[in-house]
């Protein structure tokens, strides 16, 4: 059944711009509403391709930030300078406008509905996009740590508090900031190490599974700590990306 499916994910499919909405300065998140979208599994990502007049065309890969539905997903987008793809998503695209996508895509850095394991979901920076989809879909415990510069750069800010609120025992989230924090936070602005994944961290016998999205170096760097503070290394699933053209 599985085998099946891949040729229609693989195939692209027209998509319409349903909404957009800002996350950051630099990042924002569109809705794209898809005739036949049966939904996805929280992890996944979709290609989307655009097409010039002249008949270029340049695609890029970007996660999946909503729950699953059908007939409509949400892709969260941060801005590359230079990109060929991500400015047009982030400062032009609006209500209406017509894209591609191909998808979904993923099978390793998925969380599986069936899942009964606790998840620790850590993201850094525009990662937190395929976590947000899990935070959303969560129906077990899920506690997600969250790395950015400053409170300006986070995505999802007053969703991951809904979350969080309408979540209960299901959803906890902590935040890291790198470079500035909020006026009376009760930590100084410091990379992640160590002692903050200690403190969010499940007790080793939990058998929980991990998720780590973020830049290469900082993906390294957190596996790396939880395999050191005890984490089963094969219950570690992590993604990463580096500069690209957008």
């Amino acid at each position: 059944m599985a085998r099946a499916a891949v040729p229609g994910r693989l195939t692209w499919q027209p998509a319409a711009v349903a909404a957009t909405r800002a996350e950051t300065a630099t990042a924002r998140t569109l809705v794209l509403d898809v005739d036949g979208w049966t939904g996805h599994v929280p992890g996944q990502h979709v290609d989307v391709r655009l097409t010039a007049p002249d008949g270029y065309t340049a695609y890029r890969s970007y996660s999946i930030s909503s729950a699953p539905a059908p007939g409509r997903l949400e892709v969260t987008v941060q801005a590359v300078t230079g990109g060929e793809v991500s400015p047009y998503l982030v400062d032009v695209a609006e209500p209406g406008d017509q894209l591609e996508i191909r998808g979904p895509l993923g099978g390793w850095f998925v969380r599986q509905p069936a899942d009964p394991r606790p998840a620790l979901l850590i993201g850094g920076g525009s990662g937190v996009a395929p976590l947000m989809s899990m935070v959303r879909a969560a129906t077990n415990p899920t506690r997600l740590l969250y790395s950015t510069r400053s409170p300006s750069d986070a995505l999802f800010t007053a969703d991951l508090a809904t979350a969080q609120a309408a979540g209960g025992r299901h959803v906890a989230v902590t935040h890291v900031y790198t470079r500035v924090a909020p006026p009376g936070w009760p930590a100084p602005p410091r990379r992640l190490d160590a002692d903050a994944l200690a403190r969010v961290a499940w007790p080793r016998d939990a058998d929980a599974v991990a998720f780590v999205c973020g830049p290469t170096g900082f993906v390294e760097t957190v596996a790396d700590l939880l395999v050191d503070i005890g984490h089963d290394p094969a219950n570690i699933r992590t993604e990463r990306f580096g500069p690209t053209g957008g």
